[in-house]
This record gives structure tokens, C-alpha cells and sequence, in this order.
């Protein structure tokens, strides 16, 4: 039996929920296309109507509404669904799967276009998980069980001696030397008067 996730976009609440439905219940979507509305009471939200805005197969590519057909296909296409060109005007073919739900659908995006009575969240009992990027609310995170606190006690660690230094070595100065003046002997210098 196909299995199929569902992320189910609010306006309302503001939240993306996450569903899996398998079995019989998937497969009464087989045959709906990318801008088809259908009941919720087919997955489980009672009261909901929602409509499907796009999804992906097993493997990863994306559905795209202007494809007709459940297969997958490639097509010649521009800066869009499903291929992301930094350049303007690139083009390139792609793997794209059609607008068609099928079994070889394994997500399905959606949003709800009319609310039921109760809230998503209370249907599904589930909270939703924030988007990327997002720090998660206090009611999101996980409760810690209230356990008594013990006060531990720091070990002394044993104290460990500084390395010993080793002696610095004192820069050398260097010796000028002198530079060697010829003393002239008193006879030299009245040779040559």
C-alpha cells in the first residue's frame, strides 16, 4: 500500500503540520491534480478543505502543475519549480514529475482553504515543528522531568607544579671594535718634515 506524506499549510495558525497517511486512505487521492480541492475527512481533518498546491515523488523530484500527467518527464525549462539558474536566460532540461497524484507520489503539499471546528493540531495530536531557521516556542520544547537537584560537591584536583623554567638566554652584545689607529713613531713624522 502507497504511503504518503502531507504538509499541510495553515494560514490560520500560522504553522506547517506534518501527516502520514497510508493504505486505502491514500490511494482515494490517486487521480487529483496540482489546484484540486478535497475533503480532509479523506485523511483525517474532519470539517477541512484543502487544496493541493504541489509535492515530489520517492526520489526527490518536484510536481509541477503546467505538466501534464503522473509520470516523470523532461522538459526544456527556464529559472523556476525546479531548477534554480543563476544566470538570466539559462535553460536546461529537466526531470520533472507531472501534476498528477499517483503511487509513486510520496509527498503531497497542501493547504487548507476552508477550517473545520477544532484546530489542526488538536486533530492531529501533534504540535507543529518550526520551520528552519526558527527557534522553537517555549510550549514546543521538551518538559524536563522534575527531578530533585543534587548539589555536587567539586573534587579538589590534584595541583600540578608549574613546568620548571628553563633560563633565558641573554641577548650577546655585540664588542665593537675599535678601529686600530696606527701610531706614527716619532721618527716617522720627522722623516717626512
Amino acid at each position: 500500500m502507497a504511503e504518503i506524506k502531507f504538509a499541510i499549510g495553515s494560514k490560520e495558525e500560522k504553522k506547517v503540520f506534518k501527516h502520514v497517511v497510508s493504505g486505502a486512505d491514500s490511494e482515494k487521492l490517486f487521480g487529483k491534480k496540482i489546484g484540486e480541492k478535497f475533503r480532509g475527512e479523506v485523511i483525517g481533518l474532519n470539517g477541512y478543505e484543502l487544496e493541493i498546491t504541489g509535492g515530489s515523488d520517492s526520489t526527490g523530484f518536484p510536481m509541477r502543475a503546467d505538466v501534464a500527467g503522473p509520470g516523470r518527464k523532461k522538459i526544456i525549462i527556464t529559472r523556476s519549480l525546479g531548477f534554480g539558474s543563476k544566470r538570466a536566460g539559462q535553460r536546461k532540461r529537466r526531470s520533472i514529475r507531472g501534476n498528477t497524484v499517483s503511487a509513486d507520489t510520496a509527498q503531497i503539499n497542501c493547504k487548507v482553504v476552508k477550517a473545520g471546528k477544532d484546530k489542526i493540531a488538536k486533530i492531529l495530536g501533534a504540535e507543529a515543528k518550526p520551520a528552519e531557521g526558527e527557534a522553537p516556542k517555549e510550549a514546543e520544547l521538551p518538559k524536563e522531568e522534575a527531578a530533585p537537584v543534587k548539589e555536587e560537591v567539586p573534587k579538589e584536583e590534584p595541583k600540578q607544579e608549574a613546568p620548571a623554567e628553563e633560563p633565558k638566554e641573554e641577548p650577546k652584545e655585540e664588542k665593537k671594535e675599535e678601529p686600530v689607529v696606527e701610531e706614527k713613531s716619532e721618527a716617522q713624522s720627522e722623516e717626512k718634515k
